[in-house]
Order: C-alpha cells, then sequence, then structure tokens
C-alpha cells in the first residue's frame, strides 16, 4: 500500500531502492506518528471536515495503535511503505472509509516532520535526564573526595597538585555547559511543523495554533517553506548537542582508562566491572570505559554525517533526508547507553588516596614553593630560579600541606554552583508542557 499509488505499479528494484530502510527506521516514529495524527483529527474536527462521531470512532482506534506501539507489537507489514501508510491502512480496515479522512490538509512531509519532532524532543527528555544523573554521581564523588590530592598534569607531564575534587567536578561543570546546547537543541526541536504540508501550505483553513496547543509545542515553525527547510537542521542541531555531551564523556572515559592503568593506579575498578584475558590471567581490562570512549567518539562524526547529507540541498523536500534517519534516530540509544553506563561506573569507581606518598610526585609542589618565597618577599623570579636549582641539586623538599582558596580551586570547588547552574538548565526545558500534552491526547 502506498498513499500515493496510482493505476500503475513502481520496478520491484526502484520500489526496494527508494523505500531503504525506512520501514526500519519508521519503527522509532511509530508512536508520535499517532500522536500527531491525534492532534491533527481534533483540529479537523473543529473546523469541520470530520463529524463528531467520526472523531471519537478514530481517536478510539488510534489509542488502540498507541497502545499497540507501546507494547512493542506495531509492525510495518510486508508490502506497505511507511508508518504513515500502515497507520492508515489499520483505520480503514476497523473503519472503512473513515480512515481515509484522516490526511486531509497533511502531506507526508509534514507528517514526518511532526513525527520527527516528536521522536527527538522525547529522547532529549530522556538524554537530559541521564546526562543529569551522571552529573549528580560526579558531583558525589568530588564532594566525597574533595580532599583527596592527586598529581595534575600538562603536556603528561607531571605539573601541579590537583584533587579528585577537582577533577570530577571539572566533569561535572563540562556537563552543565553541555546542557545548555542541549537545551537549545530542544527550543528548536519543540516547533510545530504540522500544517505546512508539502512545505506550501494548504487551502483548508487549518487551525495550526490549535495543533501546536494539542501537542504541547512552545510555538510553531510559521513560515511553512521554512517548516520544509528545518528538515535536516533541526538533526544536525540536536546532533550538536549529542555530540558536545559525547565529547566531554569521551574524554573522561580516556582519563579512566589511563588512571585505572597499574602505571598510574589512580582509580580502580571493582573486579565486577571489569573484563578478562583468554591468555593473561591476571586482566581486569576497563572495557566499559573503552567502549563508552569508542562510541562517544562515533557519535562527535554525526553531525558532520548530516551535514554532509543536506548541506547541498536547496529549499523543498528531497529524498535525500530519508537517508538521515538512518544515522540519527539510532543515535539517541547509543548516547543514552553511554550515559547510564558512565553513570553506573562512575557510582562504583574507588579511589587510591595515597598517590602521593610516592616521591615521584614531589616536584609538583614546586610551585608552592616558589608561590611561599614571593609572599615572603622574594621577587617570583629570583625565587622560581631557587627552586629550580633546588630541585637540579636534588635539595628541594616538598611542603605537601597546600592552601587553595579562590573560586573554583582546590580548597573551593564551588560545587554548590556548579549544581545550581546544572538545575537551572535543567528546569528551563519545561518538560512538564510536553508530557501533559501527551497525556491529556492519550486520555
Amino acid at each position: 500500500m502506498k498513499l500515493w499509488e496510482k493505476d500503475f505499479s513502481i520496478n520491484s528494484e526502484i520500489e526496494r531502492f527508494t523505500v531503504g530502510r525506512d520501514r526500519e527506521m519508521d519503527l522509532y516514529l511509530a508512536p508520535y506518528d499517532v500522536l500527531g495524527s491525534m492532534a491533527h483529527i481534533i483540529m479537523l474536527e473543529s473546523i469541520g471536515l470530520l463529524e463528531s462521531d467520526e472523531l471519537q470512532q478514530l481517536l478510539a482506534a488510534l489509542r488502540d495503535i498507541h497502545a499497540l506501539c507501546l507494547r512493542g507489537e506495531f509492525v510495518i507489514e510486508e508490502g506497505v511503505e511507511d508508518v504513515h501508510s500502515q497507520v492508515e491502512l489499520m483505520l480503514t480496515r476497523k473503519l472503512g472509509d473513515m480512515g481515509k479522512k484522516i490526511h486531509s490538509g497533511r502531506s507526508r512531509n509534514d507528517q514526518v516532520l511532526v513525527d520527527l519532532k516528536l521522536f527527538t524532543r522525547q529522547q532529549l527528555k530522556d538524554i537530559a535526564e541521564a546526562v543529569k544523573v551522571l552529573f549528580d554521581e560526579l558531583i558525589t564523588k568530588s564532594e566525597q573526595y574533595q580532599d583527596v590530592l592527586m598529581p595534575g598534569y600538562t603536556h603528561l607531564q607531571v605539573a601541579m597538585p590537583s584533587s579528585f575534587g577537582l577533577w570530577f567536578g571539572a566533569y561535572a561543570e563540562s556537563l552543565a555547559d553541555d546542557m545548555l546546547f542541549l537545551q537549545a537543541a530542544y527550543r528548536m526541536t519543540n516547533r510545530n511543523p504540522l500544517g505546512s504540508a508539502a512545505g506550501y501550505g494548504s487551502s483548508f483553513p487549518l487551525d495550526r495554533t490549535m495543533t501546536t496547543r494539542l501537542l504541547g509545542f512552545d510555538s510553531m515553525d510559521y513560515n511553512v517553506v521554512y517548516a520544509q527547510m528545518g528538515r535536516g537542521k533541526m538533526e544536525r542541531n540536536v546532533a550538536f548537542a549529542m555530540a558536545t555531551i559525547a565529547g566531554t564523556v569521551a574524554k573522561l572515559a580516556f582519563d579512566a582508562c589511563l588512571f585505572n592503568s597499574q602505571n598510574f593506579s589512580f582509580v580502580r575498578l571493582p573486579k565486577e566491572c571489569t573484563t578478562g584475558s583468554s591468555i593473561m590471567p591476571h586482566k581486569k581490562n576497563p572495557d566499559v570505559f573503552e567502549l563508552i570512549r569508542a562510541k562517544c567518539n562515533k557519535l562527535q562524526a554525526l553531525p558532520q554525517q548530516v551535514t554532509l547529507i543536506m548541506n547541498n540541498l536547496p529549499s523543498g523536500y528531497f529524498r535525500d533526508l530519508q537517508i538521515i534517519k538512518e544515522v540519527f534516530l539510532p543515535a539517541f540509544g547509543e548516547l543514552l547507553d553511554c550515559l547510564q553506563m558512565a553513570a553506573y561506573i562512575i557510582n562504583k569507581i574507588e579511589v587510591n588516596e595515597h598517590i602521593l606518598d610516592n616521591p615521584l610526585y614531589d616536584p609538583i609542589f614546586s610551585v608552592e614553593e616558589v608561590n611561599r618565597l614571593a609572599a615572603a618577599g622574594m621577587p617570583f623570579r629570583d625565587a622560581y630560579k631557587k627552586v629550580g636549582l633546588d630541585i637540579e641539586a636534588g635539595r628541594f623538599v616538598p611542603d605537601k600541606q597546600i592552601h587553595h582558596t579562590h573560586e573554583g580551586s582546590i580548597g573551593n570547588l564551588c560545587n554548590d554552583r556548579i549544581s545550581a547552574l546544572m538545575q537551572q538548565t535543567f528546569d528551563g526545558f519545561h518538560f512538564e508542557r510536553m508530557t501533559e500534552a501527551e497525556k491529556s491526547l492519550l486520555s
């Protein structure tokens, strides 16, 4: 079944090639296609294109299909082109010609646009919640180990004193910044394209304000041409937000792999969170962090993939956009899996509280000594030279009692302020609007 089918059949190889993986990808969109159809037909009834009794029968049938989707039992049958065709087919089987009326005033173009936006905003909510969980775990560890010192590095050379409070807290604050990108992506996503039809509007007196309210969008994509131009652009913007989160998590995973190695021994993973070797009985490999790193590095390529598919397309719809689904829709599950696993493993990670007992790290206190001498009145350059000569001569004896008090330093982590930044951004999503709108449609 094809919504556009007329009095001829398409070549089977052409059909195979043009349909591609659409039926597989459309399973991600199925429950959202139903929600979009529900809002659309409520609006159609309000402008006289459906009778009240027809609306109630269609809504009941659509709620049944939505429940089927949530149970994982919705399928796109062989020979059915896409999710839109399958939903309409199911309605027509149950309600006869009444089922065919749901397409009035819309095109598959704005139908898939609204499906993608409803799907994406739900995925962004899931990602934001998972980021917040990881953030909370990092802040908890930062507070727990705020007084445990570790060496800081530049050029992979031991440099200055750091702490686990700083290390865990740094990644927490990075996620707080990443959440700003995610919120911007959510706001651009949460605008209603329904009613743009094939990109040029409709002669029906559609009430786009009504469907915007029914679906819980913040506003609409007003210009119908821009609504179509937004396909691909939305995915690219969201991909950049996902990539910046993936970048933070990949860096965290790299550090964890490095610090877990025997040469560092800064942290230790519980043995049940590691894997072994088929030949070396002593091995406890940090495969979890290695896979997180690889998957997050892969996700950082997503914006470029989307950009390269769409960047030379003029205005209007083109089938090229179908291919974006294949890289975009599965990416949310991959990032969510990485975030959840990172939060779990950070909760379990154990810290070596005696790293600096090793004299290998004594030189990291050289700057502390330079600053002590300078504070006592010695010119900074003279103090720098004296400490440098003492190190070269083997006379340097570190004072490991450090006193950093400024904002964001070892002794003043500002975790409360970082947490406030994260909470302010998280609250700014206003996910409750989306949740309440969808709940209302389904009740």
